[in-house]
């Protein structure tokens, strides 16, 4: 039923500086491994690490990606949401877990880019997290990349299952479509993503797809894309762009 494909995708995640316009001022990563009851953004200069995992190999928890926080960016993320009237905190404390320093590592190793996190909020509305997007969506121009950390696919229950591939496959062919739609379309159906085949399937809990919401909000008009997919224990996994 296929294996875990870390080798392609460390191979993307090498690749993608090199698939951006120009390089980043700065990252705003929203990651599916933080949840709070508002938006939170992360502040502080010089983020620790967060291993928020448990049983794997001791190297795991000696990795440390030491990339410089941006508490400048942290606060026009703020103010961009205060703008569009949604809530928001802010955690000078908190290292980069997991979603955030994983990717980034691969795809940014010397670690010169800033980087802010960003939570997700706790109740998971898609609605919301397009909200917060398009509130976001100045910052594209102002330099920042804005990265959603999650998966398309999230049920460890189906991996290597007959079940697991065949809705996998379904889901990533709706998921496909519907980026590439446009804004209005795209954003309508990403928001009734339950509905969607294989979608609960794939997503018994969804904070490894809200990330995504935030990356189409942050989209404006700009239709979305599929650059790289791949085998992961049988299920389909993909990477979506958009601009």
């Amino acid at each position: 039923m296929g294996g875990f494909s870390f080798a392609t995708l460390r191979r993307y995640l090498e690749a993608l500086p090199s698939m951006l316009p120009e390089p980043p001022k700065a990252i705003l990563i929203t990651s599916a491994h933080w949840e709070a009851p508002v938006v939170t953004v992360s502040t502080a200069a010089r983020p620790g690490m967060l291993y928020d995992y448990g049983g794997f190999p001791p190297e795991t928890y000696r990795i440390v990606y030491p990339a410089p926080g941006e508490p400048t960016l942290a606060a026009r993320v703020r103010a961009l949401l205060a703008a569009a009237g949604l809530p928001a905190a802010e955690d000078a404390q908190r290292g980069y877990d997991h979603g955030t320093f994983a990717p980034l590592a691969v795809a940014w190793p010397n670690a010169d880019v800033p980087v802010v996190a960003m939570s997700l909020v706790r109740t998971l509305d898609p609605a919301l997290h397009l909200r917060i997007g398009r509130a976001l969506a100045p910052l594209r121009d102002e330099g920042v990349l804005i990265v959603g950390s999650g998966n398309s696919y999230h049920n460890f229950g189906g991996f290597r299952t007959a079940e697991g591939k065949r809705l996998s496959a379904a889901f990533d062919a709706w998921l496909t479509d519907v980026v590439g739609r446009p804004a209005e379309a795209r954003d309508a159906a990403l928001v009734k993503w339950a509905d969607a085949p294989g979608g609960r399937h794939c997503h018994p809990r969804e904070e490894h797809l809200i990330p995504l919401m935030v990356m189409a909000g942050a989209a404006g008009a700009d239709t979305g894309t599929v650059p790289f997919r791949h085998d992961m224990a049988g299920t389909l996994c993909a990477a979506v762009h958009f601009g």
